[in-house]
C-alpha cells in the first residue's frame, strides 16, 4: 500500500473520532515516520523547526493511540496502521452494514457526502435491499484493489463470486 492511501486511512479514521481532519505536518510526520526518517529530516525537508516536528509528533501519536485503541509510537507505527488496515479490510467483508461503532470502516464517515442520501420516507423492498447490499460490495472492489488485494482476495472478503469480482473492471 503506498502512503497516499494510508494517508487517507489514517485521515478518515482520526475524522471519524475527532470529526478533523489531518493537517498538513501531520501528514509529512506519518510520512516521514513510515519512509524511517529523523524528525530533523522531517523538519529540514518541510522548513519546520525540529522542536516544532518534533512536539507536533507526540501529539500526533497520542492523537493515534486515542483514535485506534492501543498505544501508538514512532518505532510500531507501521504495525498498528497494517493491522487496523487488515481488520478493516475484514470487516468490510464480514460486516456490511458498518455499524460497528467500535471499528472504522473504510468509509469516509466525515462530512462532503459524496452520493446522495436516500429517501428513507420509502421502504424498500427485500429486491432493493439486496440490490442495494450487492451495490455496497461492488463499490467496495475498487477500494480494496487500491490497497493491493487480488481478486480472489476480495471475492472471499466480500463473499462474491470471483467472476463478479472481475466483471467489475469489466463494467467500467
Amino acid at each position: 500500500m503506498d502512503s497516499p492511501q494510508i494517508l487517507q486511512f489514517v485521515d478518515e479514521a482520526v475524522c471519524t473520532k475527532t470529526s478533523k481532519h489531518l493537517n498538513n505536518l501531520q501528514r509529512k510526520i506519518i510520512t516521514g515516520i513510515l519512509n524511517r526518517k529523523k524528525y530533523t529530516d522531517v523538519a529540514e525537508t518541510y522548513g519546520y523547526s525540529p522542536q516544532h516536528v518534533k512536539k507536533a509528533s507526540h501529539e500526533l501519536l497520542q492523537m493515534l493511540s486515542e483514535v485506534f485503541g492501543e498505544q501508538v509510537k514512532k518505532s510500531n507505527l507501521e504495525s498498528v496502521l497494517e493491522r487496523h488496515i487488515h481488520q478493516n479490510i475484514t470487516t468490510l467483508g464480514n460486516n456490511n452494514t458498518f455499524k460497528d461503532s467500535n471499528k472504522i470502516s473504510y468509509i469516509n464517515n466525515c462530512s462532503n457526502p459524496s452520493t446522495p442520501t436516500p429517501d428513507e420516507s420509502q421502504p424498500e423492498t427485500p429486491d432493493l435491499q439486496e440490490e442495494s447490499k450487492n451495490q455496497t460490495k461492488i463499490e467496495t472492489i475498487d477500494k480494496l484493489r487500491q490497497f493491493g488485494l487480488s481478486d480472489e482476495q476480495i471475492a472471499e472478503a466480500l463473499d462474491l463470486p470471483l467472476e463478479q469480482v472481475k466483471q467489475v473492471d469489466l463494467d467500467e
